[in-house]
């Protein structure tokens, strides 16, 4: 393909396709792509996908397939009173961010897509579930854009180099691919700043060296947010500490808030470890007061101590899912009235009315164990702790076995337990 450098335009801009045929990447909307420019007439479409995935490329080449006059802009920088004015004469726009918009920003388009006066090509880098309103969703097609594979960078690499007659080896270009994170656009800035280095920086060694630090970028309000978030937990309940540790990376090298971070290990160390191990939420409590002290950067060695302990920890679940049942239970039914002989009597009417007569104090009776019941009649012997055998757990359970015995032991066996919800 015979390339048409212009200007001084940064080499993105410059190498942008100039038909579906020369777009590299979104190999599984291939076909629906070129349907739709061949098509000549477009519905109002969202394109959703990460940064540097080609959204504005795509929307820029339905918009020319259509024959029609369109216009670009971008929602940051436009205002819905400069907006009814940029569109005047047009029927496509293309619209970067639509995420920037407020709700009711966005309700501006409701009347102009349902009259059919203008055709929305919108992009977003966050999920639209959550930042485009459900009316406006409801009158675009989605498409859902993934970040370049390795093999599509390559070839991205490739033609950034030829255009600007870069002499790289194979492997200084595959270098610069797995540095991009996906995303083409950082990696044609990378072309262009290796382009400016002698002959001698441009080999592997020398360019991890060279390069500037990438910042990768994290999607705080978007799915990466929590997609590497929940790849963290998973991976801290699958007792895998490498997994564990790579996401805790991935997320503080973009940028991730660490007290994110430390709320989602001291909730993995009350949720996953439970009574497995109790000095697990100790230890991310801990790990939260040491990250407030010392800061970041610093702060991801007492983080990755914490994560790494919590993967190593024996596993239980059994106090949240224990909860979970109850839950459902009190959902269900409602809270039931509390045992009078549980209730305190605080007041001469209510002593009168029967509060606190029958409570048997534990520690007045031989090893601080009374048979008396604590749960409401109707869901008398009821059980919803259900201990797993991970741990310390079998230790701490030994004194409620033994209890369960004694209760078993006045003739009325304590009902099976309540089946929570299990790792």
């Amino acid at each position: 393909m015979k390339i048409e450098l212009a200007s001084d335009a940064p080499l993105a801009e410059r190498l942008r396709p100039k038909s579906v045929e020369e777009f590299i990447g979104q190999k599984h909307l291939r076909g629906r792509l070129s349907t739709m420019a061949a098509g000549g007439r477009l519905p109002s479409m969202l394109l959703f996908g990460p940064p540097g995935c080609g959204k504005s490329t795509i929307a820029i080449l339905l918009a020319k397939a259509t024959g029609l006059p369109f216009r670009r802009l971008s929602a940051p920088e436009t205002g819905l009173a400069a907006l009814r004015k940029e569109i005047q004469g047009f029927r496509v726009l293309i619209l970067d961010e639509l995420h920037r918009y407020s709700k009711a920003q966005q309700d501006f388009f409701l009347p102009i897509l349902e009259s059919g006066e203008l055709t929305l090509l919108a992009t977003t880098t966050e999920n639209p579930s959550f930042s485009v309103t459900r009316q406006l969703l409801s009158r675009l097609h989605v498409l859902k854009l993934r970040a370049l594979e390795q093999d599509e960078l390559l070839e991205v690499a490739k033609r950034g180099a030829a255009a600007l007659n870069l002499d790289l080896s194979e492997e200084s270009l595959e270098l610069l691919a797995s540095m991009s994170g996906g995303d083409a656009r950082t990696l044609l800035n990378l072309i262009e700043y290796a382009a400016k280095l002698p002959p001698e920086k441009l080999v592997p060694a020398e360019l991890a060296k060279t390069l500037p630090e990438m910042v990768i970028r994290g999607d705080r309000g978007g799915d990466s947010h929590y997609e590497l978030a929940s790849a963290m937990i998973k991976s801290i309940r699958g007792s895998d500490p490498d997994a564990a540790l790579y996401y805790l990376a991935c997320m503080l090298e973009s940028g991730e808030d660490p007290r994110f971070v430390c709320r989602r290990l001291i909730l993995s160390a009350s949720e996953d470890i439970g009574l497995a191990d109790p000095y697990a939420l100790p230890l991310a409590v801990s790990t939260q007061q040491a990250v407030e002290m010392v800061g970041m950067p610093e702060g991801f060695i007492p983080l990755a101590e914490c994560t790494v302990y919590l993967a190593l920890a024996p596993k239980s679940n059994s106090t949240y899912a224990a909860y979970l049942a109850v839950q459902q239970e009190v959902r269900r039914d409602g809270p039931r009235p509390v045992p009078l002989h549980l209730r305190n009597a605080a007041t001469k009417l209510q002593k009168d009315w029967g509060f606190g007569r029958g409570y048997k104090y534990p520690h007045a009776f031989p090893e601080g164990w009374a048979d008396q019941e604590y749960l409401p009649q109707d869901i008398s012997g009821r059980r919803f702790y259900h201990p797993r055998e991970h741990g310390m757990e079998p230790k701490i359970n030994l004194w409620y076995q033994k209890v369960l015995k004694m209760k078993a032991g006045r003739g009325k066996p304590p009902s099976p337990p309540d089946k929570g919800r299990s790792s």
